[in-house]
């Protein structure tokens, strides 16, 4: 038995829904992804109107349509491709190492009492710690190769992961063990079937926040001592003052940050197609 299995099978409730009894006419709206497309469309257009009639330079801010040209150029040579590439290695490399820990502390944390007692509060203090104050001691324990920036995004990712996987540990609702326990489950069984599926939900929440920091991170990292990667080319276009190529950059760490999130999101409608939520109308 599990936690899913516990829960009934509804559909969710949206908030139009529950006031549908008013007996007002529902109104015809635009599909949602014309909506959600139209806040960054309008940003983009007043972006590139700024910039045709001359109030925001574009030794200042380029505007659209340079930085999608600066990217075709980019793409065309084989050079954009190569420096996406490096960057995604990088932040999964650390991301799987930072992942792998915060699930491995958080479940030591979680199950067993004496894990909280010598885990906890030392984890709690080393999270409150910039990772990006650390970037001089990485350098020195792993030099200016590839492993400090790789550990980086390991630390960083790490504590998110621990500390909702933790929480969410700590929240499985108790009258789900005792039915566990009432239905024959060891201690072994309980975590299973029962504690481990009740936590999933918190530990995706923790791998969504990961992911940002991730690529927040190796922002930062990239722009140091290093000869590769989207942030090298943020640094090298920051010289000759091509902020085309600078917008591009961030453009696509963005992009990456928002397609790694969408995801997190599909794993948890698909794990997590069990629960009933309430939706927004």
């Amino acid at each position: 038995m599990s936690a899913a299995t516990v829960a009934t099978r509804a559909p969710a409730v949206t908030l139009t829904e529950a006031s549908a009894g008013r007996g007002r006419p529902r109104r015809r709206r635009l599909p949602r992804s014309v909506r959600r497309a139209a806040g960054p469309l309008l940003l983009l257009a007043v972006w590139q109107a700024l910039g045709t009639a001359g109030i925001v330079d574009d030794r200042t801010l380029a505007p659209p349509v340079d930085v999608v040209r600066a990217g075709w150029e980019l793409a065309s040579t084989g050079e954009l491709a190569q420096h996406l590439w490096v960057s995604l290695r990088r932040v999964v490399t650390g991301l799987a190492v930072g992942v792998t820990a915060g699930v491995a502390l958080a479940l030591l944390a979680g199950l067993f009492r004496w894990g909280e007692d010598v885990l906890d509060s030392a984890l709690q203090v080393l999270r409150a710690v910039p990772v990006l104050g650390l970037l001089p001691l990485v350098i020195i324990w792993f030099g200016i190769g590839e492993q400090p920036k790789v550990a980086l995004v390991a630390i960083g990712t790490t504590f998110p992961v621990y500390v909702n996987t933790f929480a969410a540990i700590r929240g499985v609702d108790a009258r789900l063990v005792e039915a566990g326990t009432t239905f024959g489950l060891t201690r072994r069984g309980l975590v299973r079937e029962v504690v481990l599926p009740g936590a999933v939900a918190g530990f995706l929440v923790g791998l969504r926040f990961a992911l940002t920091a991730a690529w927040l991170i190796m922002i930062v990292a990239e722009q140091i001592n290093t000869t590769s990667g989207l942030g090298h080319l943020i640094n090298e276009a920051r010289v000759w003052a091509r902020t085309d190529v600078i917008v591009l950059a961030l453009a696509i760490y963005g992009l990456l940050g928002l397609l790694t999130d969408a995801l997190v999101r599909f794993l948890e409608r698909r794990l997590l197609a069990w629960r009933r939520g309430l939706e927004a109308s």
